[in-house]
């Protein structure tokens, strides 16, 4: 059966919902249609822009400056504080509103989500007048709008949702992708970043077209193995599932709020371990081997990004689970501040029937496993912070099974 995922993404969340909250309470002004901004404690010259209106955003405001620099480009802009516990109650209202047609929805962030439209589509029938559906009620019901992407897969589907805004429409499916994407600027591609951008333009890749007709061998010297996933998603290929929590099959994960918003790569490389090493633990103790491991990171404005990789051979070993954790943190992370740290192993089994590779020294690796073996039973007696490895910390995270 062919894929239909729908990407639903909040049309400038913080704004739209602190606008509702005022006309709820009385306001006359919707301030979507004047100057305004969401932003910090203006007086300490340290608040930064978190959401601009579009007329604001005419004036050359933009998200994560300073609102001392917006007001001296909008003099007469308003500045209205941020209030997350009303646009946590928002998200949860819209994220209960698209379940109830679908329980397959991956919520990424609390503004936007995926719907595997797949196996409702009999039911709803055809995936761009479903999407009308859903944004008129939740305009009627919720009072803000929303784009939506539509697509095979969950790459093309956010692609498509971040075409024009706001309140759209678009269909991004594999016979669009040259037509469609090609043409964009490389930095538009969905996972790359600014320096991941510049380093392409600097090697002649302008544009997404030319990255998907790029040998990835030539590019693997720049990118290593992250040349490879680059290649595929400006082709339009992205294989990963829409995970949600009804469907999310038994898995052990493990993640940190951190105490401070974090950029420091290598910092943040320690606590991927310290939680990488803690997943492993528990997988030992429920006696089990993952097939998938997954890293989670959340940023300072509750933006998620998850990368998964599916193992040849199904493991509990924790310098393995720990080298795949840090090949995923190295592809996703971009050097935004992070507050949320998580790893997850999925698609668990009982046993592992291992396929040894020629160049493998299957020795060691029953070393590693006897090593692991002792390691816990030592952990076990004497505490978790009777041994540390040379990358980890003494973080304290909070398991979740």
């Amino acid at each position: 059966m062919e894929r239909v995922i729908m990407h639903i993404d909040v049309n400038n969340a913080f704004l739209s919902w602190t606008a509702i909250d005022l006309l709820n309470h009385g306001s006359k002004y919707d301030i979507r249609e004047g100057y305004a901004v969401i932003g910090g404690d203006e007086q300490a010259r340290r608040g930064i822009v978190l959401a601009k209106s579009m007329p604001a955003k005419k004036m050359g405001v933009v998200t994560a400056e300073t609102l001392y620099s917006a007001r001296k480009k909008c003099p007469s802009i308003r500045v209205y504080p941020p209030n997350y516990k009303w646009y946590q109650h928002m998200s949860k209202s819209l994220f209960q509103l698209l379940s109830a047609y679908s329980p397959d929805i991956e919520v990424v962030s609390i503004d936007e989500c995926y719907l595997d439209y797949t196996k409702v589509k009999n039911l709803y029938g055809d995936p761009y007048e479903f999407a009308k559906k859903i944004q008129k009620e939740i305009l009627d019901t919720l009072k803000f709008t929303v784009n939506i992407g539509i697509a095979e897969n969950k790459l093309c589907a956010k692609m498509a949702s971040d075409f024009t805004k706001p309140y759209k429409i678009h269909t991004l499916y594999s016979k669009e992708v040259s037509e469609k994407m090609w043409p964009l600027p490389i930095g538009k591609l969905f996972g790359i970043g600014k320096k991941t951008s510049a380093k392409l333009i600097d090697l002649g890749i302008t544009t997404i077209g030319s990255l998907a007709n790029t040998d990835a061998e030539k590019l693997y010297p720049y990118f290593k193995n992250q040349a490879y996933s680059m290649v595929l998603h400006a082709n339009g290929i992205d294989e990963s599932e829409v995970v949600s929590e009804a469907s999310m099959p038994k898995g052990i994960s493990n993640s940190t709020t951190l105490s401070r918003d974090i950029r420091n790569k290598e910092e943040l490389a320690k606590i991927v371990v310290t939680i990488a090493d803690n997943v492993s633990i528990a997988l030992r103790k429920e006696k089990q081997y993952a097939h998938v491991v997954g890293v989670m990171l959340k940023d300072n404005f509750f933006k998620t990004t998850s990368h998964q990789k599916k193992l040849k051979n199904a493991t509990n070993v924790t310098n393995e689970i720990r080298a795949v954790a840090l090949e995923l943190f190295e592809e996703m992370y971009g050097g935004q501040a992070i507050r949320l740290v998580g790893v997850r192993l999925d698609q668990l089994e009982n046993k592992a029937n291992y396929q040894i590779s020629l160049f493998e020294n299957i020795d060691q690796r029953d070393d590693s496993t006897k090593l692991d073996q002792t390691l816990d039973q030592l952990k076990e007696k004497y505490g978790h912070e009777i041994i540390k490895n040379g990358l980890s910390n003494t973080r304290k995270i909070h398991r979740k099974y």
